[in-house]
């Protein structure tokens, strides 16, 4: 299969596949316990539908919008992923080139392959540093005052991983956190030699983020050091809300479900929320970020920034959540697969045909902003 053939989100899934190793593949597509919230985050939509307007004369189409003071050219964002050049050699280098290419934010992970300078220094268009919460508090300002120097104006903090989700295909496989290889693991890199060969002939895989932090030398045990003795599950909202003053600037948090904990972000001086459930990689049976949007844009729409991410894997997804509320959409595996199948390549295509979907769905409905998108736009089944 060639890059030219895929179409969409499912084009680019299943190229993926047949270049990855089984167990990388799996850890990019899997989810916590049954999956039952990652299929549900798509389905959501389909529930959905759009009504749209005639004879409106469309012609130019913005679809332009600002969040936590960045201007992006299109409503999508590509959300902060860890690990990224295990999947391709690229990594955040390929994803920063595609993102500035169209005008659109990209996240560093604090378990970015890459470091946050060299993020910078490859693109100056948004940019955002996604963070977990230390029991140091003192690394939490030293990674803070990093990401100021190198020129990050948004923070964003996941306030939904204290700790990781049950994610069972990793486990069948090794691939797992210590990083462990069952002899079906073993195997499945046997048979895709040119993903470990490509491996091999670049440069030696980090977490530059870390470094300075965790003994990088004991390999995949030292990332699992960093989520069991430095991350603090007893993060609450007064950590939290030191956090956003110390910063003093654009600070959104990612995983927030409720209504509750949104009035909350508000509260405390947050301008940016992300309705997050990981990908369904965590909670199992929790609610899609999608069902969930009307509540708090209802609630909390006018005062903060009301951002979602979640099985987006279409154009008409992303005018769905845009006509409930929210400022913009993020992707994950959406640009992951097409990272992991063609590095800059794939993402430069997959963000190409998200930007054409949008643009046709607009001229469909009747819009030529994104503003005139409404509730009044859609009906629920």
């Amino acid at each position: 299969m060639r890059l030219k053939q895929c179409y969409n989100f499912h084009d680019f899934r299943r190229m993926a596949k047949q270049r990855l190793p089984s167990p990388i593949f799996n850890y990019i597509d899997g989810a916590a316990d049954d999956e039952v919230t990652y299929r549900r985050n798509t389905t959501a939509f389909e529930r959905c539908d759009l009504v749209p307007n005639v004879l409106r004369g469309v012609g130019d189409v913005d679809m332009s919008v600002t969040i936590m003071g960045q201007r992006l050219a299109m409503p999508v964002y590509c959300s902060p992923t860890a690990l990224q050049r295990l999947f391709h050699h690229q990594g955040e280098r390929a994803v920063a080139t595609a993102a500035a290419k169209y005008g659109t934010m990209f996240g560093v992970s604090s378990l970015g392959t890459v470091s946050l300078e060299e993020a910078r220094r490859i693109s100056d268009g948004p940019q955002v540093y996604q963070f977990y919460f230390h029991k140091d508090r003192g690394l939490n300002r030293e990674m803070m005052a990093r990401a100021k120097q190198a020129g990050v104006e948004v923070m964003m903090l996941t306030v939904d991983s204290i700790t990781g989700g049950n994610r069972e295909r990793d486990r069948r496989t090794g691939f797992a956190i210590p990083f462990r290889l069952n002899l079906a693991g073993m195997t499945q890199f046997a048979i895709k030699p040119s993903w470990a060969i490509n491996y091999a002939l670049h440069e030696p895989f980090r977490l530059p983020q870390l470094e300075n932090h965790v003994d990088m030398g004991r390999g995949a045990m030292s990332i699992s050091r960093y989520f069991t003795e430095m991350l603090d599950p007893s993060m609450s909202w007064d950590d939290v809300a030191e956090m956003v003053q110390h910063w003093d600037g654009q600070f959104c948090l990612k995983g927030v479900m409720s209504v509750e904990d949104a009035k909350r972000a508000v509260e405390i001086g947050c301008t940016g929320i992300v309705l997050s459930n990981h990908g369904g990689r965590q909670l199992d049976g929790s609610r899609t970020a999608f069902d969930q949007l009307d509540e708090i844009v209802q609630a909390v729409g006018d005062k903060i920034d009301v951002m979602m991410d979640g099985g987006v894997q279409r154009g008409t997804h992303v005018l769905k959540a845009l006509s409930l509320g929210a400022k913009a959409v993020g992707l994950g595996r959406y640009y992951l697969f097409p990272l992991a199948a063609s590095g800059q390549a794939g993402v430069e295509r997959a963000l190409e045909l998200m930007r054409i979907e949008i643009e046709r769905g607009m001229k469909l409905m009747g819009c030529s902003s994104v503003g005139e998108l409404t509730k009044e736009n859609l009906r629920f089944r």
